[in-house]
């Protein structure tokens, strides 16, 4: 059924299928091209219009939320075993250690303070504070930028609602 003719004639029909769509694109590119690139002209605005408005800043304004202790009173235990999801995969709740430390009693326990667990130069040089509820919400916005160096490689999570559930759960975990 295929044979070298049959084979030979399937070969140069594909090649010249191919010749024919690249002399087409190259023929489109020549006619419908748009804009100075390659061709050595400069591109000139047409004309301007005055908006009479000095300056455009493009930042959003910083909104604070709402401040901690606020956040932390109306706080759900519920909801933050929920978001702990987030964090199983590396930390355990049973007193041993897994990827992170467990967590446990974390709140208000020393930095660094669970034994056996090789924590970062970062954490280590914070040894001599604690995990006050206030200094867990910052760390649970963003461990790199509460501890540069840091091992934690989580993201962070961003609502407040979130910090204060999950640190409201750490907090009946002893």
């Amino acid at each position: 059924m295929f044979d070298t003719m049959t084979l030979t004639k399937v070969t140069g029909a594909v090649c010249g299928s191919l010749l024919v769509y690249l002399l087409g694109a190259w023929a489109a590119e020549s006619l419908y091209h748009i804009g100075a690139e390659g061709h050595g002209e400069e591109v000139l605005q047409a004309y301007t219009i005055d908006t009479a408005v000095e300056e455009v800043t493009t930042e959003a304004p910083v909104v604070e939320g709402p401040d901690f202790a606020t956040v932390y009173a109306a706080a759900d235990v519920t909801a933050g075993e929920k978001v702990f999801a987030k964090c199983k995969s590396c930390h355990k709740i049973d007193g041993g250690d897994a990827t992170g430390p467990h967590l446990n009693g974390v709140v208000n326990r020393p930095k660094a303070s669970a034994v056996g667990f090789g924590y970062s130069e970062a954490l280590v040089g914070m040894a001599s504070e604690s995990w006050t509820p206030e200094n867990l919400f910052a760390f649970l916005r963003s461990p790199k930028e509460y501890a540069p160096g840091t091992k934690m490689s989580f993201v962070g999570l961003p609502k407040a609602e979130d910090r204060a559930n999950v640190i409201s759960y750490l907090a009946t975990l002893k």
